[in-house]
């Protein structure tokens, strides 16, 4: 599989998830998911990042 895709997803606290993302799709946009957070035991809202 190709690591273009690949983006860094960065919550507040600092905790770090690797996912895809549709090039197509969402060209020049900032990704945002929410996510489980095991550090917190919460969802919290992760941001994408640099690589």
């Amino acid at each position: 599989m190709s690591q273009d895709n690949l983006v860094k997803l960065k919550s507040a606290s600092g905790h770090i998830v690797w996912s895809r993302k549709n090039k197509k799709k969402l060209a020049n946009a900032k990704l945002s998911l929410k996510k489980y957070n095991p550090k917190t035991r919460k969802r919290e809202v992760f941001k994408e990042t640099k690589k």
